[in-house]
C-alpha cells in the first residue's frame, strides 16, 4: 500500500472495526473478547481487509500482533472512519425519539417466565405503539451485533462488560437450595433417607449448597432445561439450587433445612450506547429498573420462605420520560 493512499470507499467498516480492535488490544483473542465474537471471526475479518487492500496489516510475534508499516498507515484512516461512524450513529439514533417501533429484549428464560413478564405486559399497555420482541435464552445474545436493543443479564464481573455498551446496575441475585414440601414432610418423618440432586446442564454441586441437613445420594438426576428441573423438583424427585425469586415464590417448594442463600451475581440492564438514546429504549430501561428495585428483596432471598409476601411495586404513569 503506497504512502499517502487513502482507504478505498469499498472498505467494509465492519472489517475495519475488527482491525481496530486487534490493533488496540494487541491480540486476536483479546479483540474477540472485546467484540463478543469468536476468535475465527476476527481472523476472517482481518483476512478480508488485507485481501481488499492487498497488504498485510499485522506481524504475528510471540508477544502478540504488531502493526506493519501498511497497518500503521491504515490505523490513521481507520480512526477517522470510526469517528465518522460514531457521529452518524449518534445523529440518526438520537433523532429517533418516538415511542414506537421495534424493541427487542433478551434475558435469561427464568427471569421472563417467573418474574418480569407481567411488567413487560404493563409496559406494552402503556406504550401500545412499541412492538416488543422478547428473546428468552440461556445463551448470550450479542448487543454489539444489534441482535437485541436491551439485555437483562446476571453479571459476575463488571470489568468484563464490553466498553461499547451502556450499563445500569441493578440488584444482586441470590440462589438457594429447594425441595418439594411433600418431600420435606417425608424427610422429617424419616420416610426417606438419601435424596438425589437434580442438576441442570451438567453443572456440579457447589460446596455452599451441600452444607444442609439433608443427606444426599451419589447419583444425581440430570436435565438440560430449567423448566424440566423445576417440574422434577415439584414432583419430589430430589433437591436443587434455584434462584431465590423462583423457589421462594413457588407454593409447592420449600428451602432445604440447614441451607443458606448464596449470591449468584448482579443484574445489569445493558444497551448499545447509541440505542440508549432512543426514547422507547430509555423509557423501557427506566421502567424495568424501577421494577427490579422493587423486586430486590425477592431477588436476594429475603422474602419469608414459608409464605410468599407481596412486594409493593412503584406506580408508573403513562407518558413518563
Amino acid at each position: 500500500m503506497r504512502r499517502g493512499a487513502k482507504l478505498q470507499p469499498m472498505s467494509n467498516w465492519d472489517d475495519v472495526r475488527y482491525f481496530l480492535a486487534v490493533a488496540r488490544e494487541g491480540s486476536v483473542r483479546a479483540a474477540a473478547e472485546r467484540l463478543s465474537v469468536n476468535h475465527s471471526t476476527v481472523l476472517r475479518r482481518i483476512s478480508q481487509l488485507e485481501e481488499r487492500l492487498r497488504a498485510r496489516m499485522f506481524e504475528k510475534l510471540p508477544s502478540g500482533y504488531r502493526l506493519t508499516d501498511a497497518g500503521q498507515e491504515v490505523l490513521e484512516f481507520a480512526g477517522q472512519m470510526e469517528a465518522a461512524a460514531s457521529r452518524l450513529e449518534t445523529s440518526i439514533f438520537g433523532r429517533d425519539q418516538s415511542v414506537s417501533g421495534l424493541l427487542r429484549v433478551t434475558l435469561v428464560s427464568s427471569f421472563a417466565t417467573h418474574l418480569l413478564m407481567p411488567d413487560f405486559a404493563e409496559f406494552a399497555r402503556l406504550h401500545p405503539e412499541v412492538e416488543m420482541e422478547i428473546l428468552p435464552s440461556d445463551e448470550p445474545v450479542s448487543l454489539t451485533n444489534r441482535e437485541a436493543d436491551v439485555a437483562i443479564r446476571v453479571v459476575y464481573n463488571r470489568n468484563a462488560l464490553p466498553l461499547n455498551l451502556h450499563g445500569q446496575m441493578g440488584p444482586e441475585v441470590y440462589d438457594g437450595v429447594y425441595m418439594s414440601r411433600e418431600l420435606l414432610g417425608a424427610w422429617r418423618t424419616g420416610a426417606t433417607d438419601r435424596i438425589r440432586w437434580i442438576v441442570k446442564n451438567n453443572h456440579g454441586i457447589q460446596d455452599w449448597a451441600r452444607e444442609g441437613d439433608v443427606r444426599t445420594a451419589e447419583v444425581p438426576l440430570r436435565t438440560t432445561h430449567a423448566g424440566a428441573q423445576l417440574a422434577a423438583l415439584r414432583q419430589g424427585l430430589g433437591i436443587a439450587t434455584l434462584p431465590c425469586f423462583v423457589g421462594d415464590s413457588d407454593p409447592l417448594l420449600a428451602r432445604a433445612p440447614g441451607t443458606a442463600t448464596h449470591m449468584h451475581g448482579t443484574l445489569w440492564l445493558l444497551t448499545p450506547s447509541d440505542a440508549h438514546k432512543t426514547k422507547r429504549v430509555r423509557l423501557f430501561t427506566e421502567f424495568v429498573a424501577l421494577r427490579l428495585t422493587a423486586y430486590a428483596p425477592l431477588l436476594a432471598g429475603l422474602c419469608p420462605p414459608e409464605g410468599k409476601s407481596s412486594t409493593k411495586l412503584p406506580v408508573l404513569r403513562r407518558g413518563g420520560s
